[in-house]
């Protein structure tokens, strides 16, 4: 998403008086990164939970256990279950979810670039998978902006 869009994200989450949360996996942080290139963005970012290990899915963003037991960590509703974690956690109006396997390995049998995203606000559950050929750079990179892409077509 260019800086651009980011910034006008940003602005229109500003004027709504509505903040935003995340919970990344494959990503680690990089949507609250992207978000915190704008000035003003801390009026809008609560924070976010950067849940890499498994463990800290269910730990630290409340994702079931036994979900993450039964269909690992890159699925749907683990996604689903980040956003509405980020969101509970960090008091936000909206929170955003990410899971996904960069690379280059599979992970719990998912192919590299596969990316599951998932917005939580107020009356909206909404998600989407992705497929990014390419580097770990490449499948992060367009997680951000499929993510972001998400979140702002729930503000619309």
């Amino acid at each position: 998403m260019p800086g651009e869009e980011v910034a006008a994200l940003v602005a229109t989450l500003r004027e709504r008086g509505e903040t935003v949360a995340t919970a990344e996996s494959l990503t680690a942080g990089l949507v609250c990164g992207a978000l915190t290139t704008v000035p003003g963005s801390s009026a809008v970012l609560r924070g976010g939970l950067v849940v890499y290990a498994t463990d800290l899915k269910a730990g630290l963003a409340g994702v079931d256990a036994g979900l993450l037991a039964t269909v690992g960590a890159v699925h749907a509703e683990v996604a689903a279950q980040l956003a509405a974690g980020a969101r509970r956690t960090c008091g936000a109006t909206w929170g955003l979810g990410l899971t996904g396997v960069a690379g280059p390995d599979p992970q719990d049998g998912v192919a590299p670039g596969t990316v599951y995203l998932a917005v939580s606000g107020p009356g909206t559950e909404t998600g989407r998978k992705i497929r990014r050929d390419g580097d770990r750079h490449a499948v992060r990179g367009a997680a951000v902006r499929a993510g972001l892409h998400l979140l702002a077509g729930c503000l619309r």
